[in-house]
């Protein structure tokens, strides 16, 4: 007979999540996820198969916390201002409880990619970075000056600078971060 299981499994994978978010995927190891998510290995194996099970569901989860600011870019009508806003939201977005800017838990685990990375995960998070891209690309179709190649290559720089935003919101400070985004515009 299969043992009900005594977690919730959303509240446990937004636990993984922002321990993902905060430690990357490498330095986060089983024991760390066991006491994180307040569950052992047998439970964390039998609901999600692997370690890398659990960052795939964290993603998700992600990606919905997200949505709060995916969403207000999905239905902007700002063209790049949209866009450029998007980008101050996502800076706050991004905050811990202490304030401190953790990123972006796609860009994180990206920059800890190698050739011999799950493919699985490379395609999930070529798939959520390709959205992104497509959400930009939809505010630079009001921009009607625009060619459709110049959006392509603007949507391909925005979507390029929001990884290096994201990287660099880990290490500077929030003056030199905005500055960098009104350089970006």
């Amino acid at each position: 007979m299969a043992r009900k299981k005594e977690y919730v499994e959303e509240e446990v994978i937004e636990k993984a999540m922002n321990l993902f978010w905060k430690n990357g995927y490498e330095t986060t190891s089983m024991q760390m996820l066991e006491k994180e998510m307040g569950i052992n290995k047998f439970s964390i194996y039998s609901s999600f198969g692997s370690k890398n099970g659990v960052l795939l569901e964290s993603i998700k989860c992600y990606r919905k916390k997200l949505k709060v600011i995916t969403d207000k870019l999905l239905i902007s009508n700002n063209g790049i201002k949209g866009i450029e806003q998007y980008f101050y939201d996502f800076l706050s977005f991004s905050k811990d409880h202490a304030n401190f800017i953790k990123g972006c838990l796609v860009t994180n685990t990206a920059n800890e990619l190698n050739a011999d990375s799950d493919p699985k995960l490379k395609s999930k998070l070529s798939i959520f970075t390709n959205d992104i891209r497509n959400l930009f690309l939809n505010n630079l179709e009001q921009e009607l000056t625009l060619t459709e190649k110049e959006r392509n290559e603007q949507a391909d720089y925005f979507i390029v600078s929001m990884f290096g935003l994201a990287s660099a919101s880990k290490i500077f400070n929030e003056s030199q971060l905005h500055i960098f985004i009104k350089n970006i515009f």
